[in-house]
């Protein structure tokens, strides 16, 4: 019998998966039945082979073939190739047996099934030699071994039938053991345990004559291809034809040459025979597609049917003879406009002949005018003579005259030089005194920033103090509190002085001094914001300036070590725009029009994330002018951005966090189809992939390895946070997000993103960790959980220093190997993964034993 354990894929549901299943021929029907278990009565489903094609799928993995109905295609998986070559030629010749049985053939076509059935036995050996019966798989010893396992017991059984697989359980439980003894299985094992010897028997035949089929006696004209088989195994052992003249051969350098001769023989009938299974191939799909449409004509039950399948293809033909005389009128219109594209060729040509011979005419008149005005003009006596000696006389006092006026100009160019030379060595003098006094007012000015700072830090410090001091004092406090807030730039620069240089926002519209609610917050935001000008003063002379001279030597932009120190050192406002760019180009070369087909999309159709879009707007940097306002120019561009990249990427779509992005991308940028282009590569090649999707994993990875890293680079640090229970993530996570986004002060921001556009998300590791060894003195001098967190809730706002911040990412914190980040995150992905499994698992536990409880 032909039967035996085969993986079958399941093609139903998002995930596909191999379920193990028993096959067994039913000869009866040419169908494939599959069971779950050999044991089972009722199968799950059925195969029919009568017209089914079998292909074997060797990229796919080893052992898997597919059987192709006219209705649906089944994929199998054999436990090997050679068991996969067996059912393969199994299949074939028991569905050419059913197909050429005399009993579905009308009586005297026997001749016509035979001959064929015989012929066609020997032509399929020489294709494939039959293959051994593999007894450990297949046959009805298979039966009695136990099935192969699953990954989960869950995973082979057949959720499409559930009620067979009831049966099929109670069946095997309750009854198995009567119904086996009388034979109530489509399998009877007792016949295999009373004859073993037979079975064994058989086997061995099968060897021999290289045949598969176990039931029923060979007829005498199928006794052809077991001889066949016998000749091919006797002359294989006897090795290739031309062995005898190998001996014969006394010299090794002529058996060489024979061998090769004959190796280059075999590999040419490779080669044809290969074509020739490729023709075969198709003969063998026209032939399928003719026995359909005959079985349809054989199995029409009235003349009716019979008639209107020979109308269909009457219909068939008139519609290629209509589309034949359309193809040849077409050509016919083709010819007659070649025709006339000839003649106006040949017209063409006519006309350029013509315009041809005008220039050559042309070109002669131009010769004959140049010769003529060469004789002309070599001839300057004849001019000299025409001169009177009067005209000379006038030429001479003219050459006197402009003689004195050259000496007069000689003259003036002497005193304008040493005039140009004395201004400007008074220039350079007034210069120099205008630079000193610029560098002694910024002096003043961030030493007057710093006075003010302490004078708002002591106010505050009295301000905490206030509850212990008397009434008239506290209100002293309180006056002088608000008149700190109150003071207005614009009321000194009237009366002439501009020591307090904080104007209302910066160069990108972020507010210098954000407006709190609470009046501490708003006095640390003020006192902030002169500190950062005080620094920003200081260095300005010694430090921004050779910056700046720096980058506008640079001409075009290439990645080299000093444009790499230059980025992280920070890029200056007007060079901003052009470097990012550049960055971004890098690596996501726009396509020209995409974007616009991204805004046509999204008017047309409205994206599911198009609500949340529309409630994270107002939400956006509202710290910024250009965008804490609904009616501010940068919204609508925003909204676009938005719209088209979760258009470009509907994997991601929207995720809460993505506005931020793009709104630093088009203050920087300006443009709005630059900003989306930006977007797309902060999203899709800085940050690792499922950074943004629905489970965020990678983000969620990504802080477990920043706290490996807080620990080896600030172990002093870690170990309070672990003292007091302090859970950093819940600080981080939105700083890997949005890359700092609404954390950091604008003009450190800024700095961070260039270097994170030019170098990719090592960045962020490097400033998380320099973040917090800039405050880490401070957090250490705190010993309570609720202070710690308050504190880091608000701390990155008062770092006032960025150069000292930049040092301690990229100075203090060496060596940090990208090596190290990416096999930290491959290990920490796998155990998460593990985990988020192991939940899975638990959950779907718990809603099983909820249903088995019932409600």
């Amino acid at each position: 019998k032909l039967c035996g354990y085969l993986n079958k894929l399941g093609i139903k549901g998002p995930i596909k998966t191999w379920k193990s299943r028993w096959f067994f021929y039913d000869e009866n029907k040419c169908c494939l039945l599959y069971y779950r278990t050999a044991q089972d009565i009722n199968p799950l489903g059925s195969v029919d082979l009568s017209s089914a094609s079998f292909d074997c799928k060797m990229e796919i993995g080893e052992g898997v073939f597919e059987i192709r109905t006219p209705s649906r295609a089944f994929t199998l998986k054999a436990i090997s190739k050679q068991a996969m070559m067996y059912w393969l030629q199994q299949l074939q010749m028991r569905r050419w047996e059913f197909c050429n049985t005399q009993s579905r053939f009308p009586v005297g076509s026997s001749q016509l099934v035979n001959e064929p059935l015989a012929r066609t036995r020997i032509d399929n050996e020489d294709f494939l030699p039959l293959v051994k019966t593999p007894t450990e798989s297949v046959g009805l010893k298979a039966a009695s071994l136990p099935a192969p396992q699953t990954s989960t017991a869950l995973q082979n059984i057949s959720l499409k039938h559930p009620w067979t697989e009831i049966q099929n359980t109670v069946y095997n439980i309750c009854g198995s053991k009567q119904l086996w003894g009388n034979n109530g299985s489509v399998f009877n094992f007792d016949e295999f345990q009373e004859h073993p010897e037979n079975v064994d028997e058989e086997q061995e035949a099968e060897v021999e004559a290289g045949c598969a089929v176990k039931e029923g006696t060979l007829e005498d004209g199928k006794m052809g291809p077991r001889l066949n088989w016998i000749r091919k195994a006797r002359w294989m052992n006897s090795g290739f034809p031309g062995s005898e003249e190998l001996s014969r051969e006394k010299n090794s350098v002529d058996k060489v040459s024979v061998l090769q001769q004959q190796i280059l023989t075999l590999t040419e009938e490779v080669k044809s025979q290969k074509e020739l299974v490729k023709l075969l191939h198709k003969a063998l799909e026209a032939a399928q597609q003719e026995k359909r449409v005959s079985s349809m004509y054989l199995t029409a039950a009235e003349d009716k049917d019979r008639l209107e399948l020979v109308r269909h293809k009457v219909r068939q033909i008139s519609d290629l003879t209509n589309r034949l005389e359309a193809l040849e009128q077409e050509k016919k219109e083709l010819e007659q406009i070649l025709t006339l594209r000839d003649s106006h060729i040949q017209e063409l040509k006519e006309h350029v002949q013509l315009l041809m011979e005008k220039n050559h005419a042309k070109q002669e008149v131009i010769m004959t005018l140049t010769e003529q005005m060469a004789r002309e003009l070599s001839d300057p006596l004849q001019e000299a003579n025409t001169i009177t000696v009067e005209t000379l006389h006038k030429q001479q006092e003219e050459i006197e005259h402009l003689k004195d006026d050259i000496d007069a100009y000689k003259t003036q160019n002497q005193f304008l030089n040493s005039e140009i030379h004395q201004v400007t060595r008074l220039w350079t003098s007034v210069a120099e005194n205008e630079k000193a006094l610029l560098m002694k007012c910024a002096c003043l000015q961030a030493r007057n920033c710093q006075m003010e700072s302490k004078y708002l830090t002591v106010l505050r410090k009295l301000q905490e103090a206030v509850p212990d001091l008397p009434s008239s004092h506290a209100e002293l406090v309180k006056n002088l509190i608000q008149e700190a807030l109150q003071w207005d730039v614009k009321e000194e620069a009237e009366e002439g002085f501009n020591l307090n240089p904080v104007s209302e926002y910066d160069e990108y519209g972020f507010m210098t001094v954000p407006d709190y609610e609470i009046e501490d917050w708003k006095l640390l935001a003020k006192i902030q914001a002169l500190e950062i000008k005080s620094n920003k003063l200081r260095s300005q002379e010694i430090v921004e300036k050779p910056l700046r001279d720096r980058w506008n030597s640079i001409g075009e932009l290439n990645p080299s070590a000093e444009l790499k120190s230059l980025i992280r050192s920070g890029i200056p406002v007007e060079h901003r725009q052009r470097v990012w760019r550049w960055m971004v180009s890098r690596h996501c070369s726009p396509v020209p029009g995409h974007y616009q087909r991204l805004l046509e999309q999204s008017r047309s159709t409205e994206h599911p994330a198009c609500r949340q879009i529309e409630l994270d707007l107002p939400r956006t940097l509202t710290n910024n002018k250009h965008f804490s306002s609904p009616t501010s120019q940068l919204i609508p561009k925003l909204r676009r951005v938005l719209l088209a990249f979760s258009w470009h990427n509907p994997a991601i779509g929207y995720c809460q966090g993505l506005n931020r992005l793009a709104a630093v991308a088009l203050l920087v940028l300006e443009d709005e189809e630059s900003a989306f282009w930006c977007l797309v590569y902060v999203v899709e090649n800085l940050m690792p992939a499922d950074y943004y999707s629905d489970t965020l994993i990678t983000s969620q990875v990504d802080q477990r390895v920043f706290k490996d890293f807080l620990s080896e680079k600030l172990p002093r640090l870690m170990a309070h946070f672990e003292q007091y229970r302090i859970d950093v993530s819940l600080i981080t996570f939105n700083w890997f997000l949005v890359a700092f986004v609404d954390s950091l002060v604008s003009d450190i921001l800024l700095r961070v993103w260039d270097a994170f556009l030019y170098e990719g998300t090592k960045v962020i590791f490097r400033y998380a960790l320099a973040i917090f060894k800039y405050n880490e003195e401070e957090i250490l001098r705190i010993h309570d959980s609720v202070e710690i967190y308050q504190y880091l809730r608000f701390f990155t706002r008062m770092i006032t220093d960025g150069r000292k911040l930049m040092n301690i990412a990229f100075n203090d914190l060496n060596p940090f190997p990208m090596k190290l980040l990416r096999n930290r995150r491959s290990m920490h992905r796998e155990e998460l993964e593990a985990e988020l499994c192991e939940l899975e698992q638990i959950k779907a536990a718990y809603v099983k034993e909820r249903a088995e409880q019932g409600p």
